[in-house]
């Protein structure tokens, strides 16, 4: 099966190898071995991986006929809120809100799909009800439009940050404050694609939050809303300020305290959603409540801040 794709806009300049591993969603050394094999050419001549690829160019690839496998359901997601207009869900950490090119996991869309919800068309492809996304590796409340009108409301309300967006999270170190709020711009690292920070270059966000519990100068709990939806927002903001996400190693967070707490995911749950209906316009409240992982984790936590009563300092044992 042949194919053929333009050159991306962002891949111009790349080398041919890592081009074509990100046009595919494959690594690096399997992309060069389709390079060395003339499986992966610039349309009509073969090039070397160490080739640079040009504005204008258009990337040929030879790939075996493949049988798609049938992509995972999330069977523990609940929905917690359904309409004829939006569905609510309690998306598990693990789960991706839509499909993307190397993501093999099961998504919110195909596992409401599975379930016979109907999603509306309306999106780009493949994101199709889509207005807000929560990341793999957080869990929590998640809105999809199944009818047009929600959609083109929802999308308004979300752009002008109608929708109250309440996450908790445990954050490493005593923050000084009971409240605060953190503005700073985010954008891409430039070490990673994966990982964002605070950046001139960035695009204005804005996150607001209170302080629900202390434990020592260790952590502390915090409730977080958003005026902006950026990507990794809560994460980047806490960590520059240097208080990371409690198992969030991408971001700083001490592995030794991840283990203790038994976290292999940042401490971070969209716990309440705030919106106004898109067709009855009545104003409507939707809650979760902590998973279980994270549930634990704050109890470990919570333990490890108990203090021991004190003996009394003369105590006597009386014998008849």
């Amino acid at each position: 099966m042949s194919r053929i794709v333009p050159a991306p806009d962002a891949l111009v300049g790349k080398r041919f190898d890592v081009a074509v591993a990100k046009m595919l969603g494959i690594s690096r050394s399997k992309a060069a071995d389709l390079v060395d094999s003339g499986q992966a050419r610039v349309l009509g001549r073969e090039v070397a991986r160490s080739s640079t690829l040009q504005a204008g160019e258009t990337v040929e690839f030879d790939l075996a006929e493949e049988q798609a496998e049938p992509e995972p359901i999330a069977t523990d997601m609940a929905v917690v809120y359904e309409d004829d207009d939006v569905v609510v869900v309690d998306k598990p950490v693990g789960v991706a809100a839509h499909a993307s090119v190397g993501w093999t996991g099961p998504t919110v869309l195909g596992s409401l799909r599975d379930r016979g919800v109907h999603i509306t068309s309306y999106g780009a492809a493949g994101r199709e009800g889509i207005v807000s996304r929560l990341d793999v590796g957080t869990s929590g409340l998640m809105l999809v439009c199944k009818s047009d009108l929600a959609y083109t409301e929802m999308r308004r309300q979300f752009a002008e940050h109608e929708v109250k967006k309440t996450y908790h999270a445990l954050v490493q170190g005593g923050l000084k404050e009971n409240k605060a709020t953190i503005e700073a711009p985010i954008g891409r690292a430039k070490v990673s694609d994966f990982r964002f920070c605070v950046t001139p270059a960035g695009k204005p966000a804005v996150t607001h939050w209170d302080v629900l519990e202390r434990f020592g100068h260790e952590a502390t709990l915090v409730s977080v809303n958003l005026e902006t939806g950026r990507t990794h927002q809560i994460r980047v903001h806490f960590s520059s300020i240097g208080h990371p996400l409690c198992g969030d190693p991408m971001y700083g967070a001490n592995p030794v305290l991840s283990e203790a707490l038994g976290l292999d995911r940042q401490w971070l749950h969209a716990m309440k959603l705030e919106f106004r209906h898109p067709r009855t316009r009545v104003w409507t409240t939707v809650r979760s409540q902590y998973p279980a992982d994270l549930a634990a984790a704050l109890d470990a936590m919570r333990a490890r801040h108990i203090e021991p009563a004190e003996p009394a300092e003369h105590a006597e044992v009386l014998v008849d």
